[in-house]
């Protein structure tokens, strides 16, 4: 194997571990998949696409430093708590709501679930860390002076990994969850509002130690 495509198989690697890893861009996907089916799901993972490559292009270009700072950690960190919390008060009071027509929620939930995802990956203060820690860390990957080049290749293997995993992703949560109804539906929203709550008061919870509260 050649350095380079040992590069960009790591960075496939290391997309795939960074994406399957439970989080908020999951929980909403298990949520949008109830009513909705694959579109919607599949249209929260392409969302959160948007955030990863914003902090994957700042990471890689040298901004680490900047990454760090709590200026900007802290800012993140509130807007991703308080959209955090609004998810949860939307996923526990949909518990209750009744179902949409299958057509009705294919194309309202698809308008939204892009959005969401876009939201959860620029708000998650993970990302930040990530990116910062990683954008720094070639030598760690066996290049101790990494070029242009290196940087992307290796946004091409984060990127590749990150386009299969939406699919991959949506397929699995949609067949699972799709179209459930009753005590499933109603039990599986609560507990996405759960998740997020616990989340939400998680990325609190940091960003006020950031803040020295």
């Amino acid at each position: 194997m050649t350095p380079y495509l040992g590069l960009f198989a790591m960075a496939f690697g290391l997309g795939m571990l960074f994406n399957a890893a439970p989080g908020a861009v999951f929980a909403e996907t298990i949520r949008r998949s109830l009513d909705g089916g694959y579109r919607p799901a599949l249209a929260v993972q392409v969302g959160s696409l948007v955030g990863d490559a914003a902090w994957a292009i700042l990471g890689l270009a040298g901004i680490g430093i900047l990454l760090q700072s709590e200026t900007l950690k802290v800012p993140v960190g509130i807007g991703g708590a308080l959209y955090l919390g609004w998810l949860a008060y939307d996923s526990w009071r949909d518990s209750a709501a009744t179902p949409p027509e299958p057509g009705e929620a294919t194309s309202d939930a698809t308008s939204g679930a892009l959005r969401s995802g876009v939201i959860l990956s620029l708000s998650n203060p993970q990302n930040v860390a990530y990116w910062a820690a990683l954008g720094s860390a070639f030598g760690a990957l066996g290049v101790t002076d990494p070029d242009r080049l290196d940087y992307t290749l290796f946004f091409a293997g984060f990127m590749a990994s990150s386009i299969l995993w939406c699919f991959v992703c949506a397929f699995g949560v949609s067949w699972l969850f799709a179209g459930r109804g009753g005590g499933w539906r109603v039990w599986t929203y609560r507990l996405c509002a759960l998740a997020f709550a616990w989340l939400a008061i998680g990325t609190a919870r940091e960003t006020l130690r950031l803040m020295g509260l």
